[in-house]
């Protein structure tokens, strides 16, 4: 079986749904619930018609705790002899496009080899709604031909960059510790989501299965919170989640980042200012941004990317 990583989906022997978080999944799967069987549910299944209720971060590790108590960790744990079955969103492609069209336009879009993209979060699930959002995937190194490819559709015209009502909706969203102004420069030059018919996408990163333990994530000892300034000396995974860069500091090696708002915020090169956490990790230190789920008090800006836009 290949292994369980990042954007997967899996189902436990109850047929709960689970949105996988994380890489390290050898024992116990890393992921958070995201919906659970309900005749009142206010989602149905395109296969099966079974209704299920979503759940949104804290209603779903109140749900855990209630539940499932023995799942409960920074994120939740399944154990994998309590996994039924694992949605992958590059072997469900195929079904997610025969059903929605705006999935098989951004695929052309993307212009990826088959088995290096898919799609993920409700559409991969079957529970779709209306109103749902798509959430596209690609691997590794193919994450940037998809952007590259992205860039050239929007300036055709064939999708859209986000309207001022979305960056808006997004900016109130991610309630960021950074002014609207800021975080819509930065955004914008990510170019990892658009819009489509109306419908709001993610070009969402995720390591190909050859680069799944190249960056071992453990917590470390915290020693206190800090604020830095330090050059970037690689920003190959930092779409990736956590996001990380690796930097040039007398006492930090690594920003990690936990929240989505500050994956892709800088470039190589770049100087940044990052405020988080600092965690012991035995030969090395690390700044983690993001360790509340709104990373009050913490943030990533790229000080290059605001001295040149003056």
């Amino acid at each position: 079986m290949l292994p369980i990583r990042l954007r997967d989906f899996l189902e436990d022997k109850d047929g709960r749904l689970y949105a996988v978080s994380a890489y390290d999944n050898e024992e116990r799967a890393g992921c958070v619930l995201r919906y659970v069987p309900d005749d009142e549910g206010e989602r149905c299944s395109k296969k099966t018609g079974q209704r299920y209720k979503k759940y949104d971060f804290e209603p779903a590790f109140e749900y855990i705790k209630k539940y499932k108590p023995e799942y409960l960790d920074v994120v939740h744990r399944v154990p994998l002899s309590d996994i039924k079955r694992v949605l992958k969103p590059d072997q469900e492609i195929s079904d997610v496009m025969e059903r929605d069209s705006r999935v098989k336009r951004l695929a052309e879009v993307f212009g990826v080899p088959k088995g290096t993209f898919g799609c993920t979060g409700s559409l991969l699930c079957g529970l779709e709604n209306e109103l749902s959002d798509i959430d596209m995937v690609v691997y590794g190194k193919y994450w940037f031909v998809a952007q590259q490819n992205l860039i050239e559709a929007v300036s055709k015209g064939v999708v859209s960059a986000l309207s001022d009502d979305l960056w808006d909706k997004v900016y109130n969203k991610r309630v960021p510790e950074i002014d609207y102004d800021t975080f819509v420069m930065h955004e914008k030059r990510k170019w990892n989501r658009g819009e489509i018919d109306g419908t709001y996408f993610d070009l969402l990163y995720t390591r190909g299965y050859e680069n799944l333990n190249s960056v071992e994530i453990k917590k470390g000892k915290v020693l206190g919170k800090k604020t830095i300034e330090a050059k970037v000396l690689d920003a190959s995974l930092s779409f990736d989640s956590p996001a990380v860069y690796t930097v040039d500091h007398p006492e930090i090696s690594k920003v990690l980042s936990f929240t989505h708002t500050y994956s892709g915020q800088a470039l190589d090169g770049e100087i940044i200012e990052a405020c988080g956490v600092v965690e012991d990790q035995g030969n090395e230190k690390w700044l983690i941004v993001g360790t509340t789920r709104e990373a009050k008090g913490e943030y990533i800006i790229s000080k290059t990317l605001l001295e040149n836009s003056k």
